[in-house]
């Protein structure tokens, strides 16, 4: 009996070439994949683990979802229990739950939400710089909780894609962009809750917002480069290293969307 488990696991992005298979390179799907198949006695053909979408090398999660077919009906607790004793230290699988047979991690996401750290010091932290981005700049914090409202609604955010996204549309839907001044750790936290991200998306919004927290653009800049769509008038892609998924939320978790899917981009 083949059974699809939908799994959750967080990791440090620091020592991975990112999420997808990449031939000779460490990276979260080949390590998954190679342990979910250990687990599984190497069947013939192999497991396949698909996830939630793709993140960069040095991007972190709290949340990312992967789902994949077993060809044996063991407990949830047992799938959970035999993965983390296998994964490396920079891993761990957190929730382990049985899906119906058509569950799919991508293509079912109705929303995500992801965390950025900027580090405000004058010289990056040596105990920071692989957990955020960094800005030596001083930081009006007004601007910043004014700019971040534009952000939200439908928009189309070619402005604000790297070149090599495959997308078939840019435009997406912002649900929440919030900021936090966190003055003990001295960090500008930056949250954004949206149906879906393009290729190195937060990382330009909040090179962004940086630019405009440091009077660099004006306040509401933003609203300007969602009618110019160009990429080069962005300007700034903030270092993978400041970037969490926090969470992926699919069919009845989503706060956006509590009882149906949101119309998903591909």
């Amino acid at each position: 009996m083949i059974i699809r488990y939908k799994v959750t696991v967080k990791y440090d992005g620091t020592l991975f070439s990112g999420f997808q298979r990449q031939p000779g390179k460490r990276t979260i799907e080949g390590v998954l994949t190679k342990k979910v198949n250990l687990m599984a006695k190497n069947p013939d053909p192999p497991i396949v683990v698909y996830g939630s979408g793709r993140t960069d090398s040095g991007v972190h999660a709290f949340g990312q979802v992967v789902h994949f077919d077993f060809p044996y009906n063991l407990p949830t607790e047992a799938i959970y229990r035999g993965l983390n004793s296998m994964l490396p230290l920079d891993m761990e699988i957190m929730k382990v739950e049985k899906v119906a047979p058509d569950f799919h991690a991508r293509y079912d996401v109705s929303g995500k939400r992801y965390f950025y750290r900027v580090d405000l010091g004058e010289f990056l932290d040596p105990f920071k710089r692989n957990y955020t981005g960094h800005w030596k700049f001083p930081i009006d914090f007004n601007r910043v909780t004014e700019a971040l409202p534009d952000f939200l609604g439908e928009h189309d955010f070619s402005s604000f894609v790297a070149s090599g996204s495959t997308a078939k549309s840019n435009v997406r839907s912002i649900y929440e962009a919030t900021g936090k001044l966190d003055e003990a750790a001295n960090e500008l936290q930056l949250e954004f809750y949206g149906n879906g991200f393009l290729y190195n998306m937060v990382r330009i919004m909040v090179g962004v917002i940086v630019e405009i927290g440091s009077n660099r653009r004006p306040e509401h800049d933003i609203r300007r480069l969602y009618e110019v769509k160009d990429r080069n008038q962005a300007r700034l892609t903030m270092p993978a290293s400041g970037l969490y998924l926090k969470k992926v939320y699919y069919e009845g978790e989503d706060p956006a969307h509590p009882t149906k899917l949101s119309t998903r981009p591909r």
